[in-house]
């Protein structure tokens, strides 16, 4: 289901309108890319000035309420005087702006806007329907909130990250334009025509309170692990042609034996990925009974990695649409409720999800290169090349992917299972989201160099037996392969080849049987 109309500005950017509540995973990788305005469902305001009513209605009769007329966290039970509550407001930014480290990417930082807006406008925040008018401006001139990649621990929500977005919206802190200059977060407001904000009451707890930062993080590691996830089972048939493997463990009834639907939907990808191949038939009496296991086993393993992502990918959904600050504003009955959505336990156990299967990913992907290099098993020429002991070959691009396959096991530790006690031990769990979700672009920075090299081997490893073709599909995608490395005839400089690849595998430019089976495409 769409979760959005669409237009074309006169900017030539297509204008989305969001309706909180049915964002869909299509949209936020649209998002996530840019080059789109964004503007919110008109149908919604009416919920955020309902909820803003109930605000000011526990103000005017002198209520005392959490996050609206009181301090914060270990400090919740201290009343602040209505002529200190702006003060309140604003300081609570300020003092809460502690991050450190670089900023994140432009594509989080859209998803962070994008997603506050999304959650602000569920009608349980009790702000101003402007707030959001103000957050969808900044994404939409791609005036972008400098937010430091680290400093929370996904609960009281990404009060961190998000205090350095909203100070933007109260002329303070930094911001970067679309062609990379650094503002003042006043000169931000300026240039989109809005003078700063004074927070009303909640207004900047509701701000910093919620897990957008986590989430996106999250989203963006997901349509990365997608990616790879995609151009492995590329690299995968390649890799079967090359070594002149079995089709026969694809088979459609093998795996609905299983039921796994994962499983099911890999089989049939690659089935469809070597239909027409010439060379699948021609080796039936070669005389390897099978196939090692990084080859006979991709549906199984894939297979695998696919249900984790697509789990992922339900969970992150969600909670991009969800009311995750608090107090959350209840205006069938006028009440505030304190409670604890801004704990991202769902969002860490998501990314642990999408780790593993980045990992697995390349781990596989890194036994197939392992495997093509070893003419024992491959029945190749020794690490790929013609002239061997003169020339190394891919001996070393092998390493490398090692290293990295390595490297990714360590980074695939559980976050979720970590915690440590903040304030006063008033926080005394949390989730570690954030730092579960922002790992995952390293994993698939490392998976893509793992892949990018599988599919290099792979492509060697057919033009050295060369002498029938594969699949339309995959002579197609070998052929692009070639527009990027050419054949390795004796020892060159590589790593230009491996940055090539990597990119190849991070595009995922692959036909529609492969991308069509991923969750954000589906």
């Amino acid at each position: 289901m769409s979760s959005c109309a669409s237009s074309t500005s006169s900017f030539g950017h297509a204008e989305l309108v969001i309706t909180p509540g049915q964002v869909d995973l299509g949209l936020l990788r649209r998002i996530q890319a840019g080059g789109v305005r964004l503007s919110l469902d008109p149908s919604v305001r009416n919920a955020m000035a309902r909820s803003q009513a109930v605000v000011q209605r526990i103000l005017d009769n002198d209520e005392v309420v959490y996050g609206i007329n009181t301090g914060f966290g270990k400090l919740a039970s201290t009343r602040i005087a209505a002529d200190h509550l702006a003060d309140l407001q604003r300081n609570l930014v300020l003092s809460h702006s502690v991050g450190t480290g670089e900023p994140l990417a432009a594509p989080v930082v859209r998803l962070v806007l994008a997603t506050k807006a999304v959650s602000l406008a569920r009608g349980h925040s009790g702000v101003r329907p402007e707030l959001v008018d103000a957050l969808l401006a900044l994404f939409n001139a791609g005036m972008l909130p400098r937010i430091p990649a680290k400093g929370s621990v996904g609960a009281s929500g990404d009060l961190a990250p998000l205090a350095h977005m909203a100070c933007v919206l109260i002329g303070e802190g930094e911001a970067t334009t679309t062609e990379g200059e650094v503002v003042s977060g006043a000169e931000a407001m300026r240039r989109i025509g809005l003078a700063p904000f004074v927070l009303g009451p909640k207004e900047g707890l509701a701000l910093l309170n919620g897990t957008q930062v986590s989430t996106a993080l999250a989203l963006v590691g997901l349509f990365g692990a997608e990616s790879v996830f995609a151009s492995a089972l590329m690299s995968g048939a390649l890799s079967l042609e090359a070594i002149q493997g079995s089709i026969k463990p694809f088979d459609a009834r093998i795996h609905i034996a299983r039921g796994q639907p994962g499983q099911i939907a890999v089989a049939g990808a690659v089935r469809t990925l070597l239909e027409g191949s010439a060379i699948v038939p021609s080796h039936p009496d070669c005389g390897r009974v099978q196939d090692p296991y990084s080859i006979r086993c991709i549906p199984q393993v894939m297979g695998a990695c696919l249900d984790n992502l697509t789990h992922a990918a339900r969970v992150l959904r969600t909670e991009a649409n969800a009311a995750s600050d608090n107090p959350l504003v209840f205006t069938d009955t006028g009440e505030v409720i304190s409670g604890g959505n801004f704990h991202a336990e769902p969002v860490a156990f998501a990314a642990d999800i999408i780790a593993l299967a980045i990992s697995e990913i390349g781990a596989i992907s890194e036994r197939r290169i392992a495997l093509l290099l070893d003419t024992g098993l491959s029945g190749l020429p020794p690490f790929l090349v013609r002239d061997g002991g003169l020339n190394s070959g891919f001996m070393i691009a092998q390493v490398t992917a090692a290293a990295l396959a390595s490297e990714n096991k360590s980074l695939a530790h559980p976050g979720s299972v970590d915690s440590l006690p903040t304030s006063a031990n008033q926080e005394d769990h949390v989730s570690m989201a954030t730092y579960a979700a922002r790992r995952l672009g390293d994993m698939v920075g490392n998976t893509a160099v793992v892949v990018g090299i599988e599919a290099m081997c792979a492509a060697q490893g057919i033009e050295l037996k060369r002498n029938l073709k594969s699949s339309p599909l995959v002579e197609a995608e070998f052929g692009k392969l070639r527009e990027k490395v050419a054949f390795l005839e004796s020892d060159r400089y590589l790593a230009p080849d491996i940055e090539a690849v990597r990119l190849w595998a991070l595009a995922a430019d692959l036909p529609d049987a492969l991308l069509a089976i991923l969750p954000s495409r589906a």
